[in-house]
């Protein structure tokens, strides 16, 4: 239930703004602004929904930042994330936050002081550190810095032999740059083995192929990082990391995304690092989504989803905790931030009637990090919660409108039902099918989010209510990579560089609607208005003033 101490739940009503109006809050996810091109998916799109909330209306649309320290991250060069910005959204105020959260903790040396690492570190003496994860500089799920100062702090206090299984990107950064990485984590290694560390990589293969799977939609991508890390099986057998991704690069049609799993193997062919009794495991991605699937693998004793053939007895810790309602796993290296007093308890303590909705690939971030990383309701009485199942066993461009229409449906019963005074929902299209790399099937995507949005306003138009249509991050809006000076970028093969990765664009903000009070506009005062100024926003909209520690409002009433 709701947050426990002396917290004074009961916010102030607004001086000028009217309770009672029903609240359609739409987030678009992966929709963010850029210059139109034919690789921005939403110019290409036909979106007259989106295009009548901004067209001639510089009073109530406007653009804010999704990304970098707007959210939590350490630096502008840090794209926004669905779990930061939902974070971000809800709670009203900037947390830090995956990369930044650690980097923090690798800084003050905190994270070798908790209880994560003194659990593993058991294993040090008589046992092997495997690290695994993402071995990129991406800093979407990991960071390629922060896995060598772990591999340094971890030398440094007694582990004596380390073993590294990699996982290429080629999605978050560009295809082909596993090479360098690889390169890099491999001279550190040397450097280890100089001091008389016994380190090496001992198996790899592409994150889309290879355990980084979500949302349990393909468990094979989880059994072959599980042959390959544990077991020490897998299709491809090489002497060296670097001598692996160059060999498998060069076959027709190979990416990064998608290498096929491989181990390190000794002169007599043996593999150098499979996962045994007595280990430490630590998986260094500090983002949750796909390594839930893995963590369960590596923690759940009672567990059905493959044959595991051999189960050993580690002590495994995430960089961080990946499921909170899970509790997965149970131990870690960062704790999490802490995100109390979030728009969504405040609202619950004050009477106000929500509905939320998405369908399974975003309904956790409609809810659970909407609500700071927190599962459940804060007042059943007043909450419904509704998921619509993704489609399975298929890449998202297959079926790029993908629920979005059940998703207004929903939206559109809740808002006319009367029962509701806040309708919430998040539109995944741009995201999921941005990320294919598809350029048509996430047009279709975009079009399709469109008409959800189209359908949503329309039922706020029939009970006099107010929107309020956002974004978390961008992607869908541009489509390729770009050089320096903005063109699209080619290989060396002279083709498209298509681009599958989050972006560093701002996104939209547009209010409006029929009970939208005479005299609201957008504040132009306001320095640098990111996601966590969205929450006092809403607040002031049902009626309230924000508590004062919210990041500020982005509107104001002006006397007409």
């Amino acid at each position: 239930m709701g947050s426990s101490g002396d917290v004074n739940w009961k916010l102030a009503d607004h001086p000028k703004l009217p309770k009672g109006k029903t609240i359609g809050l739409i987030v678009l996810d992966g929709w963010g602004e850029s210059d139109p091109d034919q690789y921005n998916c939403i110019h290409k799109a036909p979106t007259p929904a989106m295009d009548s909330l901004k067209n001639g209306r510089p009073d109530t649309w406007r653009l804010i930042k999704a990304h970098g320290t707007a959210v939590g991250l350490p630096s502008e060069d840090d794209m926004g994330n669905s779990e930061v910005g939902h974070n971000a959204l809800g709670a009203g105020r900037i947390y830090a936050q995956g990369a930044k959260l650690v980097d923090l903790a690798l800084a003050s040396g905190k994270i070798y002081e908790d209880e994560g690492f003194k659990y593993i570190s058991q294993s040090f003496e008589k046992g092997t550190v495997h690290l695994i994860g993402l071995l990129s500089d991406g800093g979407v799920h990991s960071r390629l810095d922060q896995v060598q100062l772990l591999l340094k702090g971890f030398a440094e206090r007694g582990a004596k032999r380390i073993r590294v299984h990699i996982l290429t990107d080629g999605r978050d950064v560009l295809d082909g740059s596993s090479v360098g990485f690889v390169e890099t984590l491999e001279a550190d290694l040397a450097d280890l083995r100089s001091k008389g560390v016994d380190a090496q990589v001992a198996s790899g293969g592409g994150r889309m192929y290879v355990t980084m799977d979500r949302y349990e939609n393909d468990w094979s991508v989880v059994k072959r990082g599980w042959d390959a890390q544990v077991l020490g099986e897998a299709p491809h057998k090489f002497k060296s990391a670097l001598e692996a991704v160059k060999t498998l690069r060069a076959e027709p049609g190979a990416n990064d995304q998608y290498l096929p799993p491989f181990v390190i193997v000794d002169d007599s062919g043996k593999a150098v690092g499979p996962i045994v009794d007595g280990d430490a495991v630590v998986t260094f991605n500090f983002r949750a989504d796909r390594m839930v699937m893995h963590a369960k693998a590596l923690e759940y004793e009672d567990f059905d989803k493959f044959d595991r053939v051999r189960v050993p007895k580690i002590r495994y810790a995430g960089m961080l905790q990946y499921d909170g309602e899970l509790k997965l796993p149970s131990r870690y290296l960062v704790s999490p931030p802490l995100i109390d007093r979030t728009s969504g308890e405040y609202l619950a303590h004050n009477g106000v009637r929500t509905f939320a909705c998405s369908e399974t690939v975003k309904f956790g971030h409609v809810t659970f990090f909407w609500n700071g990383n927190r599962s459940g309701y804060f007042n059943e009485k007043l909450e419904e919660y509704v998921e619509i199942p993704s489609d399975s066993g298929i890449s998202f461009n297959v079926q790029p409108k993908m629920k979005a229409l059940e998703i207004a449906e929903k939206a559109r019963d809740a808002i006319l039902s009367g029962k509701f005074d806040q309708v919430r929902v998040n539109l995944p299209n741009g995201d999921m099918v941005g990320h294919t790399g598809d350029i048509e099937a996430t047009v279709v995507a975009c079009e399709a989010a469109d008409r959800a949005v189209r359908t949503i306003l329309d039922a706020i138009e029939q009970v006099g209510g107010i929107y309020v249509v956002t974004a978390d991050h961008g992607n869908a809006e541009d489509m390729v990579k770009r050089d320096k000076s903005g063109k699209p970028a080619l290989d060396k093969e002279g083709n498209l560089q298509i681009l599958t990765s989050h972006t560093l664009k701002p996104v939209p903000i547009a209010i409006g609607g029929p009970g939208l009070s005479a005299g609201v506009r957008f504040r132009q005062d306001i320095e640098t208005p990111g996601l966590a100024n969205v929450a006092a926003t809403v607040m002031n909209l049902h009626g309230f003033v924000a508590p004062n520690d919210y990041e500020p409002s982005l509107i104001e009433v002006v006397d007409k």
